[in-house]
C-alpha cells in the first residue's frame, strides 16, 4: 500500500496548511507523491523544495504590496494578483524557489488545474519547479473572475478547485490507496449553492463550463467530504483539518491574521504528529 499526501486549496486558508508541511519538514516526515489544488499547490509545492518556512516569510513580507494582490492590479490587468510578480519576480529574484532541490527529491508532486473549455481537471506532474511548472500552479490557483485564464500549449485553465477541490480520488487512480488529507475547512462543513448565479454566468460568459462546473462545485464538494469521512473511519485516509472555521478572508493581507493561521497549522500538525508517524508506518 502507498501513502499520498492531498492538500485542498482556500487562498489565504492555505496559510494553515503551510503550518502543517513545515511542522512534517522539520520532523522528516515524506510522502512518495502530492497533489496539491490552488492553494494547497502554490504553498504546497515548498515541501518538494523542502524550504521550511518560505510560505509564510514572503506572505509576511509581501502581503501589502500591491502588486501582491490589489484591486487596482485587477482593473488595470484582469489579474487581482499580478502574475508577473507573483509567478516571476518572487520565486526568482525576492524568495528564490529551490528548483534544484525540487528537481532532486524523488517525491512526485501534482497539481490539479480545470480546462476552461470543458470544465473538467487536469493534472499535472512537476518536475523540476522551474517556468513551465510554475505555469501550472499559477493555473491552479488563478480563482475564476479575478484572474484570467492561464494558457498552457494552446490550452487555458483556472483554479483547480472549481473542478476537484481535493484531489484524493486522483491520488488514488495513480496507486495511492492510503493518503494524508490536509484541509482547510472544519470537520463538518459542507458549501451552500451560491446565490448570485446570473451574475456568475455573465462575468463567465465565455466560459460556459466553468460557470456550470461552478454551480454544481457544492454538490461536488459535499461528496467529496462524505466520501473523505468514509475513508476516515475505514482507516484508508488520515484527515487532518482546523478544530474550528478559520475565519480569514480569500484576500486577507495583514499579518497577524497570516501568521495566527499559519501557527494553528502548526498547533494541529504537532497535537496529531504521533498518530501520523504511526499512520506512515502501519
Amino acid at each position: 500500500m502507498k501513502t499520498g499526501l492531498v492538500l485542498e486549496g482556500g487562498a489565504m486558508r492555505g496559510l494553515f496548511t503551510a503550518g502543517v508541511l513545515d511542522v512534517f519538514m522539520e520532523q522528516g516526515i515524506e510522502f512518495a507523491a502530492a497533489c496539491g489544488i490552488s492553494a494547497g499547490a502554490s504553498f504546497g509545492c515548498n515541501i518538494k523544495s523542502k524550504q521550511i518556512g518560505r510560505t509564510l516569510r514572503y506572505n509576511l513580507k509581501y502581503s501589502k504590496d500591491p502588486r501582491y494582490g490589489s484591486l487596482k492590479n485587477w482593473l488595470k490587468t484582469g489579474d487581482l494578483f499580478d502574475a508577473k510578480f507573483c509567478y516571476d519576480t518572487l520565486p526568482y529574484e525576492l524568495d528564490p524557489f529551490d528548483c534544484e532541490t525540487f528537481e532532486s527529491n524523488p517525491m512526485d508532486f501534482y497539481v490539479g488545474t480545470t480546462d476552461v473549455e470543458t470544465g473538467k481537471c487536469v493534472y499535472h506532474k512537476c518536475t523540476d519547479g522551474r517556468r513551465e511548472d510554475i505555469r501550472w500552479i499559477q493555473a491552479s490557483a488563478s480563482m475564476p473572475v479575478v484572474s484570467k485564464p492561464v494558457e498552457i500549449d494552446g490550452h487555458a485553465y483556472l483554479d483547480g478547485g472549481i473542478s476537484d477541490s481535493v484531489p484524493f480520488a486522483f491520488m488514488e487512480s495513480i496507486g495511492f490507496d492510503r493518503n494524508v488529507i490536509v484541509l482547510t475547512q472544519p470537520k463538518g462543513y459542507r458549501k451552500h449553492p451560491g446565490k448570485h448565479k446570473t451574475a456568475m454566468r455573465v462575468m463567465l460568459r465565455k466560459y460556459p463550463a466553468v460557470a456550470r462546473a461552478i454551480e454544481a462545485r457544492p454538490v461536488m464538494y459535499n461528496r467529496q467530504m462524505v466520501d473523505i469521512d468514509q475513508r476516515e473511519k475505514a482507516g484508508t485516509a488520515l484527515v487532518i483539518r482546523p478544530e474550528e472555521s478559520l475565519g480569514i478572508g480569500h484576500t486577507e493581507n495583514d499579518p497577524a491574521e497570516l501568521q495566527r493561521v499559519y501557527d494553528l497549522g502548526r498547533e494541529v500538525a504537532l497535537k496529531r504528529l504521533d498518530e501520523v508517524k504511526a499512520y506512515l508506518n502501519t
